[in-house]
Parts: C-alpha cells; sequence; structure tokens
C-alpha cells in the first residue's frame, strides 16, 4: 500500500531502529512504548489486519517466528513477554497494517497492566 507508514519502515523507505529483518518480516522499536522493551512486528506485504492476513496462516507463522528470534535476542526468554495483536477501532488498532506488539522487560497482569 503506497501511503502505509509500516509498509514504509518495512522497506526501508522511512529509517527506524530494526531490531530484526528477513524476506517477509520486519520488526522496530516502537516510538510510544508501553513497556521497556516494545517492539512491532510486521509483515513486508501489506495486510489490514489479521482478518486479511492470507487463510494459509504464513504471515502469522512468520511474525512467530520471527518473535521467537527478537526473544532471545534481547533477553526475554528467562522471564517471557507479551505478544498483541490489535483489530480494529475497537480493538484498539491505530495503524492499518498487521502487526505484533512484542512487549517485555517488565511484569504484566491480567487483565492487560
Amino acid at each position: 500500500m503506497e501511503d502505509c507508514i509500516f509498509c514504509k519502515i518495512a522497506n526501508g523507505e522511512i529509517p527506524s531502529k530494526l531490531v530484526y529483518e528477513d524476506e517477509a518480516v520486519a520488526a522496530f522499536y516502537d516510538l510510544t512504548p508501553q513497556a521497556p522493551i516494545h517492539v512491532l512486528i510486521v509483515p513486508k506485504r501489506h495486510y489490514a489486519d489479521i482478518l486479511e492476513a492470507e487463510e494459509s496462516g504464513a504471515p502469522l507463522n512468520q511474525m512467530a517466528r520471527a518473535a521467537k528470534t527478537i526473544a532471545r535476542q534481547l533477553g526475554l526468554e528467562e522471564n517471557g513477554f507479551r505478544l498483541v495483536i490489535n483489530t480494529g477501532a475497537d480493538g484498539g488498532q491505530t495503524v492499518p497494517h498487521l502487526h505484533m506488539h512484542m512487549m517485555g522487560g517488565r511484569a504484566f497482569g491480567w487483565p492487560a497492566g
């Protein structure tokens, strides 16, 4: 998508602090972190949200594989982390590009907090 900020970041058109990149996924630090470690994991191909993602689950599998690598890289394996995918306005999605929030570095309660 031409005007999508996450497409531009994932494809290197807008600079960001990349944490991870492969042929299908890019991951970078969130500009408004909600935890000491807050990384956004996005597919390079544009999907508006999880409802638009391929039936095969490929984008989600690629994002999950990246999350595993990033967790190791950032030292989140021992104490854990949270993965969140927001969908739509009521779900809190503010950028219409499928993305996963990886948050760690502190304890999270349930419900979110």
